[in-house]
């Protein structure tokens, strides 16, 4: 399986001592970590291995055997890389086939020692030891043959019994190398990434005019909400490529004849609400403000079915929609907003919630669906595509300033690529090869020898 695209990197270990203290002037033993560099390998393997005629280790049946698999280290120990399920009542067990990423199984090193041992299952935890053998990558990839059956040996049953021979055998049923696509290798390859902001302009946010409101008209400083747009925005506007944001409003009434609008077009253009870069956004926000009158109820499910309708109409891989709520915590329409939801994470498309303000965001935590998958009668979503991130725990006391945006950059894109590489993965969507290097006019193409 040399075709692997993997390199074997020459790894680097490093061991640090600290002492446990938890008791002061007395040592409480010691913590070793041992840290070695990951290759640069993307390679997934699936296997599958089925046994025969294993030991019987359980008195009134057979043995309820699994595998744990072990990648071995640089300095000889070895670590748990994997454990297959366990098989009840058999001696010839037959396990699922499993995937795994080449640098857990071996970091990339082709003849690194994989260690493989058998065990019989124990409710109590005090699984019995039938065996063990090793191997390594370069023969896994040779798939199933006579050189992939292992003989499982006790070594201890071997020193005292003199007609022992094993304690069964291995064998590799199948073996199969896919290469793991990442967010990047889709961005090369020319799929687009396009946000849409969407703003809350519900009343809960308090009137522009007063000091407390969060949408505080102030000459002198951003609001809260500015402050977290152009935080939020300057991290997202890197990943679109046109620079060209679509930017709603939610909840309020508009000029002329006060009608309430859950998905009004900031620029006042309901045919073409894109906006130039985030500070474009940030220019339609406070125009908005000057001219529409905050008022409610707090409802998402109108600007999420907005993008969904975007999103559902290019399921090809070519582009993908991030919505970028703001919002203060308050919602009013919360079965509305899980179907939404439900039926969004069915398209390439993912949901960013930010909480502005103080309040209690118990309602985002559950829309977040980290813990629980969201779900609306009795259909649970396909896939987790909401992230949540609370705005004040990124700010000083004053609410002013913005501690870390390199903390807030990565927990608001924190969730973005494995939603990405969700999606594609289930449709079976491959990123399309980066175009070559640009050349400029007049000068020899490189060619590599």
């Amino acid at each position: 399986m040399e075709s692997c695209h993997c390199t074997q990197a020459k790894n680097s270990e490093q061991r640090i001592l600290d002492e446990a203290r938890g008791i002061p002037g007395k040592k409480c033993g010691a913590i070793i970590l041992t840290a070695e560099e990951l290759s640069n390998c993307h390679d997934i393997v699936a296997m599958q291995f089925c046994a025969n005629k294993l030991d019987k280790k359980d008195f009134f049946g057979k043995s309820d055997p699994f595998l744990v698999f072990y990648r071995s280290n640089e300095d000889g120990t070895f670590t748990i890389c994997h454990k297959t399920e366990v098989v009840k009542n058999t001696l010839n067990p037959v396990w699922q086939a499993f995937t795994i990423p080449v640098r857990a199984l071996c970091n990339g090193d082709f003849d690194r020692t994989i260690k493989v041992e058998v065990y019989d299952w124990d409710r109590d935890g005090s699984h019995d030891f039938i065996g063990e053998f090793t191997t390594n990558y370069r023969e896994l990839s040779r798939g199933q043959s006579q050189f992939n059956v292992y003989e499982v040996l006790n070594p201890k049953k071997k020193a005292k019994k003199k007609k022992y021979i094993n304690s069964g055998t291995v064998t590799l049923l199948s073996f199969a190398v896919e290469t793991e696509c990442t967010f990047l290798d889709y961005i090369r390859g020319g799929t687009q990434i396009n946000f849409t902001v969407a703003i809350d302009f519900t009343a809960s946010n308090g009137h522009p005019a007063q000091p407390t409101s969060l949408h505080y008209m102030n000459p002198y400083q951003l609001n809260t909400y500015a402050m977290a747009l152009k935080a939020v925005g300057e991290i997202i506007q890197d990943y679109d490529s046109d620079k060209m944001f679509p930017a709603l409003g939610f909840g309020a009434k508009l000029p002329p004849d006060g009608r309430i609008s859950h998905e009004f077009a900031l620029n006042g253009n309901p045919h073409n609400p894109y906006c130039q870069g985030i500070d474009g956004v940030m220019e339609a926000y406070y125009r908005s403000l000057k001219s529409v009158q905050l008022y409610g109820p707090t409802n998402f499910a109108p600007v999420i079915n907005h993008v969904a309708r975007y999103a559902a109409s290019v399921k090809d891989g070519s582009q993908y929609f991030v919505l970028l709520i703001l919002t203060d915590g308050v919602i009013s329409d919360m079965a509305q907003t899980k179907e939404s939801i439900v039926n969004a994470a069915c398209f390439p498309m993912s949901i960013i919630i930010v909480g502005v303000g103080p309040a209690e965001f118990d309602a985002m935590e559950e829309l977040d669906g980290d813990e629980i998958r969201i779900s609306s009668r009795g259909r649970y979503a396909e896939r987790d595509i909401v992230q949540f991130v609370p705005f004040r725990d990124y700010v000083d006391r004053t609410g002013n300033h913005v501690l870390s945006m390199a903390r807030l950059a990565k927990d608001v894109l924190a969730e973005i690529p494995e939603q990405f590489l969700s999606y594609m993965k289930s449709r079976g969507i491959k990123p399309s090869p980066a175009p070559p290097p640009y050349t400029p006019p007049g000068y020899p193409l490189q060619t590599q020898l």
